[in-house]
């Protein structure tokens, strides 16, 4: 067993001694399939604590030749495949976490050639002279053919943080690109690749509209294919685990689910569920593990359109936009779609890709934007929207409706640069206004009843069940009077049955001549 030549499966354990594990083997019945396949290369990019590092500790667990691979993936996921026995334990693994030699050299040539001798090393101990014949000892290609071709035993090859060289060296492209030709020379077309599996937070860096690395196969947070419920939980573990952990399933899906996919609609942040379970608490646990100061650099670009992305967003919104000139690095963002694509890779977006729009995916990411916005200029008067938003929930239960009017038309005001006069960018000013209604609130805009749609609908998640339902009825140049009339008239409030307790009707109407808002709130006990 080596550093990084069969490094043997201490790390994975740790991963299934923690108080908390979710079995995650099911991602190697698909390395099995594409095991000596053209589809052998596979690039997986997630955000930060999303469990790379784990799938990468359990892929080389389950391939590496020094490990009764059998015995410990008997309990898991992966023993009921039909390829279990086909690959467990019989290769040699190299694994690599490129974030060590990065941290131990000052340029790209040293880093590489800290890699190969590290890497040779270890081979050559393994596989001494005499034993095997080598034309050139300091050639890591050749040797690694040379073994193989020796062995007939192919190598699986995992690089944990393959993207730090990006991240860490942003503006050197000439490093950038001496990096992408050595991964290339070393994996593509050779005879002893059974499998390159590579994780990090970016997808394979793009030169114009080719890639170093085209032989990978990418599954990103743009798209992660057949991979999506590996990207962190699925909705099935976490209704599992808040069953395990006695906390409400609901609250934790409001804090962070909404990560969503063609092939699995429902993804959480594994690391702050865990966080959750563990400390009985909901909070924000994946915010803690980086300042907000990144979002807060990307958020205030100065592009064309990206501060009206950002609001529509705050306001809960979806943005279209469109993923094709993203370079896949931090540096080469030319426009508002470039930043709000890294902000996808990082974590901070989630992404329909059927619908292409982006959209904040739960309460956590969210109050990392408010804190991303102190101090930033420009967006004092958002920020005050939001501070004010308690109160203005706080004066909705009361049934105080000359405030809410006042508060809808300082909100309205904040937004007017997206399009004042026009009905959609009220609605996005009330979804601004009422923000912290978030804390107690499932936010349904265009609300399905019986005979139409009602415009927004607030539901008590379970753990507020004391508060009241709200229904809004949003009107232009017309009068609150007819909104509350209209909820009645097309029994919005027959879409709530089995709801029982107060629901709140807020009719709310913009005078366009003045610019001035009115509220009209009727309770009813159901």
């Amino acid at each position: 067993m080596g550093i990084y030549l069969n490094p043997g499966s201490d790390q994975f354990q740790d991963a299934v001694n923690s108080e908390i594990y979710v079995d995650k083997t099911g991602l190697i019945s698909y390395t099995n399939r594409v095991f000596m396949t053209t589809k052998k290369y596979l690039c997986v990019s997630r955000p930060r604590r999303f469990g790379k590092s784990i799938a990468a500790n359990m892929i080389a667990a389950y391939y590496d030749r020094t490990v009764n691979a059998i015995e410990l993936f008997a309990p898991f996921r992966i023993a009921k495949d039909s390829t279990f026995r086909q690959h467990a334990g019989k290769y040699d693994v190299l694994q690599i976490n490129m974030q060590d030699f990065l941290s131990r050299t000052d340029s790209i040539q040293e880093l590489l050639s800290l890699l190969k001798r590290s890497l040779l090393w270890e081979l050559l101990k393994e596989y001494p002279e005499g034993e095997f014949s080598y034309f050139d000892k300091t050639d890591l290609m050749g040797t690694m053919s040379e073994v193989f071709q020796k062995t007939k035993r192919r190598f699986v090859i995992v690089i944990d943080e393959w993207d730090c060289i990006f991240r860490e060296y942003k503006d050197r492209n000439e490093d950038q690109r001496q990096y992408l030709d050595f991964l290339r020379m070393w994996l593509k077309d050779k005879a002893y690749v059974g499998l390159a599996y590579m994780t990090g937070i970016l997808p394979i860096k793009k030169y114009g509209t080719h890639s170093a690395l085209n032989m990978f196969w990418e599954f990103s947070m743009e798209n992660p294919d057949v991979l999506a419920e590996y990207v962190g939980f699925t909705e099935s573990e976490v209704r599992t685990l808040c069953r395990e952990y006695q906390m409400d399933f609901e609250e934790c899906k409001a804090w962070y689910d909404g990560y969503r996919f063609p092939n699995e609609p429902s993804i959480y942040n594994p690391r702050s569920v865990v966080g959750a379970m563990s400390g009985k608490l909901f909070d924000t646990y994946w915010n803690r593990t980086e300042t907000y100061e990144a979002l807060k650099l990307y958020i205030d670009m100065d592009f064309d359109g990206m501060r009206e992305a950002i609001l529509t967003l705050l306001a809960g919104e979806p943005k279209k936009m469109d993923t094709g000139t993203f370079a896949n690095d931090m540096t080469t963002l030319h426009r508002a779609d470039d930043v709000l694509a890294l902000l996808i890779h990082l974590g901070y977006l989630g992404y329909d890709f059927p619908a292409k729009e982006v959209f904040i995916p739960n309460r956590e990411i969210a109050m990392e934007y408010v804190n991303a916005l102190q101090g930033n200029s420009g967006w004092e008067i958002i920020l005050e929207a939001i501070k004010e938003s308690d109160d203005l929930l706080n004066a909705t239960w009361n049934g105080r409706e000359e405030k809410v009017a006042i508060a809808i038309e300082r909100a309205h005001a904040a937004t007017s640069h997206l399009q004042y006069n026009d009905e959609n960018a009220l609605s996005y000013a009330v979804s601004l206004a009422y923000y912290s209604a978030k804390r107690f609130y499932n936010i349904v805009r265009e609300f399905p009843s019986g005979k139409g749609y009602a415009d927004i609908v607030f539901l008590p998640r379970p753990q507020h069940s004391e508060k009241p339902a709200i229904l809004i009825e949003l009107k232009w140049d017309r009068n609150a009077e007819t909104a509350i009339r209209q909820i009645k008239e097309k029994s919005y409030m027959d879409a709530l049955e089995g709801y029982s307790g107060k629901i709140l009707l807020v009719g709310i109407n913009y005078k366009k001549s003045c610019r001035k808002h009115e509220c009209r709130i009727e309770a009813i006990d159901v």
